[in-house]
């Protein structure tokens, strides 16, 4: 439920990313807008907030990971948990680091677009690739959490069992 925590966060640093699209549309009067330092203002907490809760999701699995290789190699436990545990961690940080990488990449270029070093549609497509990437890492750490949760119960079963049954392998 710890993890779950941080997905909020996630939801509303794409919540706030939005809001920032939205400002950033309706600047009329182009660098000189009084409107800007706001969009900026806004999409860096929403690209600061994005980066704390994919880190925070990826330290929390690498937490849980080591907890359950030490629980395999000093309680006993199927080796079943250590891979599944791992497996888990490589689902997550393709898609945590992309989003994060493009948010940067977006705030960076846009900043960019204020002195027309950078052509305002680049930074339109990496909104939307943002978005999308974002969108992705969310549903893939919902899913990756809720199965760490399930297999930290399940190992935590194990370990207060009287006895300790081998799990059967899914393949």
């Amino acid at each position: 439920m710890r993890g779950r925590v941080l997905l909020i966060i996630g939801a509303l640093a794409t919540l706030a990313f939005l809001a920032t699209a939205v400002l950033g549309y309706r600047l009329a009067g182009g660098p000189t807008d009084p409107g800007v330092p706001t969009h900026l203002l806004i999409g860096i907490a929403s690209i600061l907030m994005m980066l704390f809760s994919h880190s925070w999701i990826l330290i929390y699995l690498v937490a849980t990971g080591g907890a359950v290789r030490e629980a395999v190699r000093d309680q006993g436990a199927d080796a079943f948990f250590d891979a599944a545990s791992q497996g888990l961690r490589r689902r997550a940080i393709p898609l945590a680091v992309g989003a994060t990488v493009l948010g940067f990449a977006t705030f960076l270029l846009g900043a960019g677009v204020i002195p027309n070093l950078v052509r305002a549609w680049i930074h339109h497509v990496l909104f939307y690739a943002t978005v999308l990437v974002q969108g992705l890492a969310l549903w893939t750490e919902n899913r990756v959490l809720g199965e760490n949760e399930r297999l930290l119960s399940d190992l935590d079963g194990r370990l207060t069992s009287p006895t300790l049954e081998p799990i059967p392998h899914a393949g």
